[in-house]
């Protein structure tokens, strides 16, 4: 099987899809639509069909692994008919006509498998019709498979390409004439292809940002202030400029709060090559004024939040009286938890080429979000984000952080200054250095629990630098978006419950990390849940289920508590308890939990949680060594994530959502002295190797009719509370402060 996989230039749409006889999709760009009104409920262009039959279906999402520059061209495929051996895929450069191109959020096929099948089945019927009209039968008694429209009763047939041209002249249909495939009727939804870029991907072709080039450009390496907001008050670049390959430096002014995406400013060394400017970096005399975030302190800053949490905050979600419980004579049991900073360090480093000309800049680059490109990109340069072109490469990984241009705009600030392309690179020392990173948090737990150890009230507390700080300097206290992720909506029958949030300010940059506020809440929720257990002395996952309670779809309105429900309606997707009791029986059942007893050293440890629509819940089997060495030997995840429509590619998020959250809670941690960040490379931010990741990694999906929900994050929340209460079972020492390597396990 072959596909052809392009990148979409200016002059690649005009050569390509809107050539002659090319049927495209989309109102404002269909050549023969004569009912505008009646098409404008299609805003956006996705698919068209060349001359030849081919059909060239747009990703307007960027490729990071995930296969999503697969999974949805499947979609329009399954649904129009096409034949998978006859497609193009064709990356978007950054356009408001493709709707959100921002992929993050575990959004792609949740917000977009409704609008790419429906251009998929306006597709099919435009064919329909234009067949029907050369054949002077009925649209109803024509059908769409294998890239042909066919006539059963009289056994003709006609391609894709021999209809392109008539059916650019049908009239586009109306919502109410689209038809959808029934599940029975997928040829590619929920059973998978290769993904598009493995030949190139395997052969060492692909395109990464990395590997972007234009002719003519230069290279840059900049240094950076250590401590954010910091000022340069001097450089000699004397001996910078005597390295071989360097061809000048350059200035950038410091970025300003709240940051934003702004270049952070410093000095950057220009050179013949990156390894010249890297090399001449090296060589720079800077002195900087720190400034007010010197006093950043990581040990210092914990000790505050502790403090925060041991106090009453402000209320976010009330239920019945926890106060009045708690001044009843009774059991209760109270645990904290700290949670640190991460860093995403995806394999590859941020990079970005920029080519600015009159007036306009053209930026190639690993975005996750071209859009955020285009409009940091105008702001810094002073001209409109139209007038600004960027081009979406392959990503090597990006967990949050390439959704965040700074490096793309460091780039079109130097092309402007020098007049010529500019690549900027930065090395796993920048990246890791200069991040927004995963905040740190702590986080306090009271419960009143009866005879039995079933709570009777519940209350918890967070405090933590909130990421709406990378967008207004007044924001110090957790969003209603961070605290809607595990904390807010806590799944459990409990006659009294509150929710609080104390203030936090951040002295770093701050940004959304694969699962966001998910990962220190569900370690928080998940872990004091095994606690009280413990304390109670039964089985955990018949105590989870037990506190979850009766099947149910909580109704927050009711209530009086507001919920964000990650932006979709909660009569679509309700946090629905019988779909995560499911996952936990299912993870149970496949994981042994009732045959394997603990034992010293060894042993099963259960999470569970809703992340992002999608219920998960994982069961981690842990060894702990006679030296307090931690091995994992098997991992089950359970998963509802509504209807799947790559199973191969969900899986594989999952398997690597084990390896990342394992990784994290081993040993992800980043600190703060005097305002710098203390790590710099794998060194001293280690990610786990083959012998400390998972060692088998098992993942069971749930058939599901409720649609389609989010994969790439869903599967990290659990894995850390997972490993931990399994760490408790083997050893008796309870893991409350992450990295598990703080923690003296024998």
């Amino acid at each position: 099987m072959s596909i052809e996989v392009q990148l979409i230039t200016r002059r690649g749409v005009l050569q390509g899809m809107f050539s002659a006889g090319a049927l495209v999709l989309g109102a404002k760009y269909l050549p023969a639509a004569t009912d505008a009104t009646a098409a404008s409920w299609w805003p956006t262009v996705y698919l068209g069909i060349e001359p030849d039959g081919r059909v060239a279906i747009i990703a307007h999402r960027s490729e990071m692994g995930t296969g999503i520059r697969t999974s949805l061209p499947m979609v329009a495929a399954d649904e129009m008919g096409a034949d998978w051996k006859q497609i193009k895929v064709q990356q978007a450069i950054g356009d408001v006509k493709y709707g959100s191109q921002n992929t993050d959020g575990s959004c792609s096929i949740r917000d977009f498998y409704d609008p790419i099948r429906k251009s998929g089945a306006t597709a099919r019927l435009l064919l329909q019709r234009a067949a029907a009209q050369k054949w002077s039968v009925s649209p109803e008694e024509c059908v769409a498979r294998d890239h042909k429209i066919f006539h059963e009763k009289s056994g003709r047939s006609l391609g894709f390409g021999e209809l392109a041209a008539a059916a650019a002249t049908q009239p586009m249909p109306r919502p109410d004439e689209l038809k959808f495939k029934t599940p029975a009727e997928f040829k590619y939804i929920g059973k998978g292809v290769p993904i598009v870029d493995q030949n190139e991907i395997i052969s060492g072709k692909a395109i990464y940002g990395q590997d972007a080039r234009v002719p003519g450009m230069v290279y840059a390496s900049i240094e950076r202030s250590p401590v954010i907001g910091g000022k340069l008050n001097t450089v000699d670049d004397t001996e910078a400029k005597q390295v071989k390959g360097v061809l000048d430096t350059v200035t950038l002014d410091p970025a300003k709060p709240p940051y934003l995406f702004q270049a952070l400013g410093g000095v950057a060394v220009i050179g013949d090559s990156t390894w010249a400017a890297m090399q001449g970096r090296k060589k720079l005399k800077i002195d900087w004024t720190p400034g007010e975030n010197a006093s950043y302190n990581s040990t210092g800053f914990k000790a505050k939040l502790q403090a925060t949490v041991r106090a009453p905050q402000k209320s976010w979600r009330n239920v019945g009286n926890v106060d009045d419980e708690f001044g009843k004579s009774g059991k209760i049991v109270e645990a904290e938890y700290y949670a640190p900073h991460l860093s995403h360090a995806p394999m590859e480093p941020p990079a970005a080429v920029a080519d600015f000309k009159d007036g306009k800049v053209e930026v190639w680059t690993c975005t996750q979000n071209p859009q955020a490109v285009q409009q940091a990109v105008g702001s810094a340069l002073g001209i409109d984000q139209k007038k600004v072109i960027c081009n979406v490469t392959l990503l090597g990984g990006g967990f949050g952080r390439k959704s965040k241009p700074d490096y793309a705009v460091e780039a079109a600030v130097l092309s402007k200054k020098l007049g010529k392309p500019v690549k900027v690179t930065w090395t796993r020392e920048d990246d890791i250095h200069f991040d927004y990173y995963h905040s740190v948090a702590a986080l306090y737990f009271k419960a009143a629990v009866d005879g039995k150890g079933r709570p009777t009230a519940w209350l918890q507390r967070s405090a933590f630098p909130s990421l709406a700080s990378t967008f207004s300097a007044n924001a110090d206290a957790g969003s209603a978006g961070e605290l809607g992720m595990g904390f807010q909506d806590v799944p459990y029958q409990v006659p009294n419950l509150r929710v609080e949030n104390g203030p936090a300010k951040a002295h770093i940059r701050i940004g959304w990390f694969r699962s966001v506020a998910n990962v220190y809440h569900a370690f928080g929720v998940q872990s004091f849940t095994d606690e009280l257990a413990a304390a109670a002395n039964r089985d955990r996952v018949e105590y989870l289920l037990d506190l979850i309670g009766e099947p149910r779809k909580i109704d927050f309105a009711a209530e009086g508590t507001k919920y964000g429900n990650y932006g979709k309606p909660q009569d679509v997707f309700p946090v629905d308890t019988a779909r995560l009791r499911r996952v936990i029986e299912i993870a149970a059942e496949q994981s042994g939990w009732a045959k394997k007893k603990a034992s010293p050293g060894r042993a099963l440890g259960i999470a569970a949680h809703r992340s992002f629509l999608t219920y998960v819940a994982t069961v981690v089997e842990v060894e702990v060594d006679a030296a307090g060495k931690v091995r994992i030997p098997r991992v089950d995840i359970a998963v509802d994530a509504g209807q799947i429509i790559h199973p191969d590619r969900v899986k594989s998020q999952f398997e690597g959502a084990a390896v990342f959250g394992a990784s994290l809670a081993m040993m992800g941690e980043i600190t703060a002295a005097n305002g710098a960040i203390q790590q710099s490379n794998f060194h001293n931010y280690p990610v786990a190797r083959m012998n400390e990741a998972p060692f088998e990694t098992h993942v069971h999906l749930v058939d599901s009719n409720a649609p389609p929900a989010g994969v790439g994050e869903p599967g990290v929340p659990p894995m850390a509370p997972a490993l931990c209460n399994a760490i408790f079972a083997a050893t008796g020492k309870r893991v409350r402060e992450l990295p598990i390597k703080r923690t003296k396990l024998v």
